[in-house]
């Protein structure tokens, strides 16, 4: 799993018709690389957007933003995830 960091400009003022413009134009990308990568959600927030993705390895990420056009200024690996609910596990 990763945490995708993006740097769009302008990201947090796109309306609803852009939005799903971009999510169409990942899914594409994401149709032909399947099944070495699944989006699972993302944030959006001023100029950039934090994704989380599931992938084999950080190539397919790189594969994705070539052919999305959606820059991968800086990928994560997820380690763990926490949550409220952790205290009690």
């Amino acid at each position: 799993m990763f945490m995708i960091e993006r740097e769009i400009p302008e990201v947090g003022t796109f309306k609803r018709e852009q939005l799903q413009g971009a999510a169409s134009k990942s899914n594409e990308a994401l149709r032909q690389l399947k099944p070495k990568i699944q989006w699972q959600y993302s944030y959006v927030a001023g100029n950039k957007t934090f994704c989380v993705y599931l992938a084999e390895d950080e190539a397919a990420i790189h594969e994705h933003s070539k052919l999305s056009g959606f820059p991968a200024t800086k990928i994560t690996p997820i380690l763990r995830i926490i949550d409220p609910t952790t205290e009690h596990n």
